[in-house]
């Protein structure tokens, strides 16, 4: 069959895929802590190709192939709130708390909570590894740009300490999966390393602040006027293989 057809279908089928990253950026352009994704493209290379060179294939066919969904790790604008359970991380550094089997997760931060067992949580009731209990009745709930936690107890005038939040760096962010809601499972092969914050770029906290996602409108819909522009060009190979197809049909009649 001509490989035309081939060609085209995988470029089609790569762009599809592209369009429908690009959707979920602009979808999510508005969701706190949201990191934009992108493709990452490969060639895909003929068994008989002159060089001799051997690819990943999809169905024996050349052309081109979105591999995987890469997130970009970008810093996002910190927009103030003004409530004191909101903070963001100013730098690359994630927060580290406990999935519900116990794993550990990695966060970028958002809105704290403080769950049934008295202790500083995500929204969703995750606890932050650093194990900070916020007793009842506290008040004047605060978190220093180094992740010291205190708060007033008892209608005490002077803040006593609660604990202190870490951060967390990892050398290959790609290799993060992406959960949801700021949260990211760390592939078995990532390397996570605990920081002090304000070292080694893990950043500093910002209280009553959230971190903005780091899509840029303008941006995606560039990448979304490539794409139905490469999307346009394999229609044409699928178009003109099809018109070499009938010719070679005319001519064996």
């Amino acid at each position: 069959m001509n490989g035309a057809f081939y060609i085209g279908a995988t470029g089609l089928r790569a762009q599809e895929r592209a369009l429908g990253v690009t959707a979920n950026n602009i979808t999510n352009m508005n969701t706190p802590g949201f990191k934009r994704g992108q493709i990452r493209f490969g060639e895909l290379m003929s068994p008989s190709s002159p060089d001799g060179l051997q690819a990943a294939r999809l169905g024996g066919a050349s052309g081109v192939a979105a591999l995987e969904t890469l997130s970009v790790f970008d810093q996002g604008e910190l927009r103030a709130t003004g409530s004191v359970m909101d903070f963001g991380i100013e730098g690359q550094g994630f927060v580290e708390v406990l999935g519900p089997e116990g794993q550990g997760l990695l966060w970028r931060g958002g809105t704290l909570s403080i769950n049934p067992d008295g202790l500083l949580a995500t929204t969703d009731g995750l606890p932050l590894r650093a194990l900070v209990t916020v007793p009842e009745g506290a008040a004047d709930l605060r978190i220093s740009p180094d992740g010291v936690v205190t708060a007033r107890l008892g209608g005490d005038e002077t803040a006593t300490e609660l604990g202190c939040l870490d951060l967390a760096s990892v050398a290959n962010p790609e290799s993060l999966e992406v959960l949801g809601d700021g949260l990211y499972r760390p592939a078995d092969t990532a390397r996570v390393s605990a920081l002090v914050p304000g070292e080694e770029g893990a950043g500093l906290f910002v209280q009553g602040a959230l971190e903005a996602s780091n899509v840029s409108l303008s941006v995606e819909m560039v990448q979304m006027m490539l794409m139905q522009r490469a999307y346009a060009a394999s229609a044409q190979v699928l178009q003109a293989g099809d018109q070499l197809m009938g010719i070679a049909n005319g001519l064996r009649r």
